[in-house]
């Protein structure tokens, strides 16, 4: 095993760059780096809240339009928090584009488009739905690490909350599949 892991460190060390030149803006350091995450996370959280009253609205099963009401609210307390940790680092709140979140929203909105109004489209809302929780729990733990390491105790202390609210929301969601998705089948 030693063989196969020096043989790669050796190929990484040798292998030429052939990688993604770096904007004049690119970050420097880790610093640069959270900073940048944290205003994508921001973006993402404000697009979410123009993005969840639509899946609300195409939703049908009382308890995911439930589920998806309440994590609407916690959205909207999350941004606030986004906005503290901004100001616990001592830098202006500012959102930069989410690439992935966008995806993301297009995609639920693609899903409702593709399923009739019932428990299909809200199993399909529910995947939509999950995949952007995971997508934050990502983001909230890479954030929490990166604030850990670069001694934002505060500010990491903020993040791990959001990411506790961002893995009750995914137990929540799946919690509810278990029902629809079954009806779902039933009804296909």
């Amino acid at each position: 095993m030693k063989t196969v892991e020096k043989s790669i460190s050796q190929n990484v060390k040798s292998a030429p760059s052939k990688g993604v030149k770096a904007n004049p803006d690119a970050a420097q350091g880790l610093r640069d780096l959270f900073e940048h995450e944290l205003k994508d996370i921001y973006w993402a959280e404000k697009a979410l809240i123009k993005a969840l009253p639509k899946m609300i609205k195409n939703a049908t099963d009382t308890e995911l339009v439930a589920a998806l009401t309440k994590h609407l609210e916690i959205t909207k307390e999350q941004v606030s928090r986004v906005e503290m940790v901004f100001k616990t680092i001592g830098i202006k709140a500012e959102a930069k584009k989410c690439e992935a979140m966008e995806g993301l929203i297009k995609e639920a909105e693609e899903i409702m488009e593709s399923t009739k109004l019932g428990v299909v489209r809200d199993a399909g809302i529910i995947s939509a739905g999950q995949k952007v929780e995971h997508y934050e729990i990502a983001s909230y733990g890479t954030l929490c690490s990166m604030a850990k390491i670069l001694g934002e105790q505060e500010a990491a202390s903020l993040l791990n909350k959001t990411l506790n609210e961002e893995k009750e929301a995914d137990s929540k969601l799946s919690q509810v599949a278990s029902t629809i998705n079954v009806e779902a089948f039933q009804e296909g």
